[in-house]
């Protein structure tokens, strides 16, 4: 590992250790590092957009394979098995292979992987606090957003932790109306028709991200700033009428995005504190991100004319997290998100709200165990139809195997 004479912070050492230069100091393509995380659950009930269905269910259960290739490259694949109707269904959510001696600051990663917009969403989810991602995640990003594509990254060399990148992915679940939708429903539908009839662009979606952190104290921040453009986010003329029937039972088991607009634009904070520094047996974490999707009216497609449905607001979303961490075994979170839509009838717009509280207690026998109880009281106002809903999930995380460092 090239070493630097600069200072560096609580937040870039953290980062470093996904950074291009230690991915992987012991694993090689002789001895690779293999995990499985085993995700399992009970809910009493069901959420709009999420993962988890009522009753018993296998949840985001990951199987993980990565290795130094060589002194220039470093690869990774991860498998997903999941439930959704009685189905065992397996996913590739990671397949890249990523740079590690390039020169400046500089990095390369391509395939498959999960963005970097955001904070959580470049997170396996069973690092999170929570059950599941929150509603603004699960409405514009369909709870994590992994795609085919490429990656140019940058770290700067500052005192403070400074990074910033620009990506390009096919962006096939980020497509405005049912141009996502109907993979999960059951592959093809009545709404073939309509995809086939529509040139989308095989290049969908462009994003660019900063973000930047440093210490305070015996904390740590970091704050980022991103920007997506998908190419295929609006609908064109007459397709709103299929994206209504196909999202009146768009819930359960979604990856792709519900809404989508043609700019997305993301805001996050996070901010870790521990008491005596030691983040092992005490820690504060609080983090919150802002969204804001515009340009999502249908256009015609032959003259690429905004659909008339009168003045309508911008949709948005945020949420605001709190995890403490009170002793080596036992962490409470609270949560409270909101995500405001627009949902196209006819010629007009219907707004849409979404509110969610949480709770959670988690048990952690280990750095590779955890037991979780959460309460969520969900409030929707035209949401799909749903009523105001109480919901307790009981879950498990597991890990089997070496796995990598968590992200900041």
């Amino acid at each position: 590992m090239r070493m630097t004479n600069f200072r560096v912070s609580h937040v870039a050492a953290a980062c470093a250790l996904i950074s291009t230069s230690a991915f992987a100091e012991n694993p090689t393509l002789t001895n690779p590092a293999i995990s499985a995380v085993l995700d399992g659950y009970y809910q009493n009930t069901e959420r709009p957009m999420a993962e988890r269905v009522e009753g018993f269910g296998l949840g985001h259960t990951e199987l993980a394979l990565s290795a130094n290739i060589d002194d220039m490259f470093y690869g990774k694949l991860t498998a997903v098995v999941e439930m959704h109707e009685g189905e065992t269904e397996l996913g590739i959510e990671e397949a890249f292979i990523q740079t590690l001696a390039m020169p400046g600051g500089f990095s390369i990663r391509a395939g498959r992987f999960l963005s970097d917009v955001g904070y959580l969403n470049n997170q396996h989810v069973h690092t999170d606090a929570f059950s599941d991602r929150p509603a603004v995640y699960r409405a514009f990003l369909g709870s994590h957003y992994f795609d085919d594509g490429v990656r140019l990254n940058y770290v700067a060399p500052t005192d403070l932790y400074w990074t910033m990148g620009v990506e390009s992915f096919k962006g096939d679940s980020m497509r405005a109306a049912a141009g996502g939708a109907h993979e999960e429903h059951g592959g093809h539908d009545e709404h073939d028709e309509v995809h086939a009839e529509r040139d989308y662009k095989d290049i969908g979606i462009y994003t660019a991200y900063t973000k930047i952190g440093g210490d305070i104290g015996h904390g740590s921040w970091q704050a980022g700033l991103s920007y997506m453009r998908n190419e295929n986010g609006r609908m064109v003329e007459g397709e709103h009428e299929e994206h209504a029937e196909a999202e009146a039972g768009h819930e359960g088991h979604n990856h792709s995005a519900t809404f989508t607009g043609e700019n997305t634009y993301i805001a996050d904070f996070v901010y870790k504190w521990a008491p005596d520094g030691n983040y092992k047996y005490q820690h504060l974490t609080i983090s919150g991100e802002y969204f804001k999707v515009t340009d999502f009216a249908p256009i015609e497609e032959e003259h690429h004319e905004e659909h008339s449905a009168g003045s309508v607001d911008d949709m948005q979303g945020w949420y605001l997290s709190s995890v403490y961490q009170f002793s080596p075994n036992w962490s409470a979170g609270v949560r409270y998100g909101q995500t405001d839509v627009q949902e196209l009838h006819g010629d007009h717009f219907h707004p849409e709200k979404l509110k969610e509280a949480e709770v959670s207690l988690a048990w952690h026998h280990s750095h590779f165990s955890t037991v979780r109880l959460q309460y969520t009281n969900q409030q929707g106002t035209n949401y799909f139809g749903i009523e105001d809903d109480n919901v307790i999930t009981l879950q498990y995380v597991m890990t089997l195997g070496a796995h990598g460092a968590h992200q900041f």
